[in-house]
């Protein structure tokens, strides 16, 4: 409104304002690019209003619709002029200036519609480019203009998907840039998806924690994305990051460096961005996803009770629960407790200090000695060395296989041109889109290399670090931290039995290789039991084996004699 009483004229009194018709003018463009460059607006309203000024009418305000496709009937422009227009037509219809047919819309059903809205509504549609009129000849030729405007749509959006289309199986993304990425010109590659950190290393570390076993379930992975505070895409009213989002995250293989489009007939193939994480890590999540439904997040773990769900009662075998019990003064103690009813210790509570300093007990007895763990960092160095003299014949095995499965897929190519049946090439497609992603992920180690890009030291110091003491990350005052020692120490739940304590646990590899050493004892072996200790004399035997062995056969000069 401002913008048209600025650039309208004062061109008569109150009086002879009422005589002249009153009008409105109608803009719209269609991309943003056009709302920033500001010509393609402006343009239409200096030529509608121009128009207006010839023809003796009182422009009484202008409607934009900015970057709004033309096959849309409702817009907000054009709902706020049809409101202004019941409001202020009365007996006078008010005229609806646009610059083209096709800035109204470019579908013939909505053009008609709105032509029939405008009309009810008080208006009368007018344009410098077009006389509207309500005979055959002059609603033959809108029709058809209108057809044309459709026609150019329909048109462009073919051929802006075939471009977008040919982009994407050169292994190019053409759509939004997904959360963690952003759109940069690269020489060489035009707008190409760039990391956008800190957001895409926060993505990388759940996506690789979730493929590694680090984030048990897709709550955990929820539950240290809200721990984030960078991480503010897709949260609720209360800022915590929604469950759509996160499998939104595992399941997008974009995220491995790779571009799809199913829809498109456009299977999955390498792309030219940096993944965040290599597509056999997106595999593995994937398989992980099936193999396991998610599970709800659980609100009651929290720094008090570091243990609960992961102790279990020794009586029942049921998992311990944790609260905080009131004294008769008012003071709070902490309490773990077994709520199944028909077990021996059914409300019969354990002080926290108690379970958790039997807890630090034994992950103080599970600490190797020095000479232990220098022997297994030994042992380590010594597999990592002869692994690393294996390299070539592994790099030549890793060539020859991605060979056998081109060999593999050109051989279904043919196979599909042959079949008859759709049932035949369907099946054919699958199998060709599964060797894609082997092929794939066999030539990312080869391009990546097998060597490793660090030495072990540098690679495993937090690792062997933990194996060392795992007792120090225990003593975190993380509550990730200290669930994450649960999970690499303990193979299965620890079950505590009241009054005695913990029960023998069953920890994981690392510490059962470590265990096996430490409680491997070495001494010379008896005779006994070794060897028999009584000599068997050779006339226990009755008498010599028969040969099975043929004779040789006589010459033919024996023969004759």
């Amino acid at each position: 409104m401002t913008e048209a009483l600025e650039s309208i004229k004062d061109s008569g009194t109150d009086s002879e304002t009422e005589t002249q018709t009153k009008a409105v003018i109608y803009c719209r463009v269609s991309s943003a690019r056009q709302v920033q460059e500001g010509h393609g607006l402006e343009s239409q309203a200096t030529r509608c209003r121009e128009y207006a000024q010839a023809r003796g009418y009182c422009v009484v305000d202008i409607f934009y619709d900015r970057a709004v496709s033309g096959g849309l009937a409702e817009r907000p422009g054009v709902m706020d002029m049809l409101t202004f227009l019941k409001k202020t037509s009365g007996d006078q219809e008010i005229a609806v200036i646009i610059d083209d047919i096709s800035r109204l819309a470019r579908d013939t059903r909505v053009h008609d519609d709105l032509r029939i809205a405008i009309k009810l509504a008080g208006g009368r549609l007018e344009s410098p480019s077009i006389q509207f009129g309500e005979d055959s000849d002059s609603i033959l030729i809108e029709n058809l203009l209108a057809s044309v405007s459709q026609h150019q749509r329909q048109k462009n959006a073919e051929q802006v998907r075939n471009r977008m289309r040919a982009r994407l199986m050169n292994g190019y993304w053409v759509f939004a840039a997904p959360f963690g990425y952003r759109y940069d010109k690269v020489p060489g590659h035009g707008k190409l998806l760039v990391r956008n950190e800190p957001v895409a290393s926060i993505i990388q570390e759940a996506l690789e924690g979730f493929a590694s076993g680090r984030f048990e379930t897709q709550s955990e992975v929820k539950r240290f994305l809200d721990a984030q505070p960078d991480f503010n895409h897709n949260t609720d009213q209360h800022g915590k990051v929604r469950f759509e989002e996160i499998i939104r995250l595992l399941t997008r293989s974009i995220y491995a460096g790779c571009v799809e489009k199913p829809e498109w007939d456009i299977s999955i193939r390498k792309g030219h961005h940096e993944g965040l994480i290599t597509l056999e890590t997106f595999e593995r999540i994937q398989q992980r996803i099936k193999d396991g439904a998610r599970a709800a997040s659980r609100v009651d773990i929290n720094e008090d009770f570091p243990l609960r769900g992961f102790i279990t009662c020794g009586d029942c075998d049921k998992p311990l629960t944790a609260n905080w019990s009131r004294s008769k003064t008012g003071k709070k103690y902490p309490y773990y407790m077994c709520f199944n009813k028909g077990c021996a210790s059914y409300r019969k509570s354990i002080h926290r200090d108690e379970i958790e300093g039997g807890f630090a007990d034994l992950l103080t007895e599970l600490r190797p000695s020095a000479d232990l763990f220098h022997i297994f960092k030994t042992m380590f160095d010594d597999a990592w060395n002869q692994r690393l003299a294996q390299l070539k014949d592994l790099t030549a095995a890793l060539k020859q296989e991605v060979t056998g499965i081109e060999r593999k897929i050109e051989n279904l190519m043919d196979r599909i041109v042959d079949a008859d049946s759709t049932t035949s090439v369907k099946a054919y497609e699958r199998r060709i889109a599964k060797l894609e992603r082997d092929k794939i992920i066999k030539a990312e180690k080869l391009e990546n290399g097998l060597a490793p890009k660090q030495t072990p030291e540098r690679m495993f110091e937090l690792a062997l670090g933990f194996l060392a003491n795992p007792c120090k990350l225990w003593n975190s005052d993380k509550i990730e931290h200290r669930r994450t020692v649960l999970k690499l120490v303990f193979s299965t739940k620890l079950a505590y039995q009241r009054g005695e304590g913990f029960r023998t646990p069953k920890t994981t590899l690392p510490f059962n290789m470590l265990g096996e050493i430490s409680m491997r004892k070495n001494a010379m072996a008896e005779r006994v039991g070794f060897e028999p200790t009584r000599r068997f004399p050779a006339c226990w035997f009755s008498r010599p084996v028969p040969s099975t062995t043929r004779p040789p056969l006589l010459s033919p000069k024996r023969r004759s004699v």
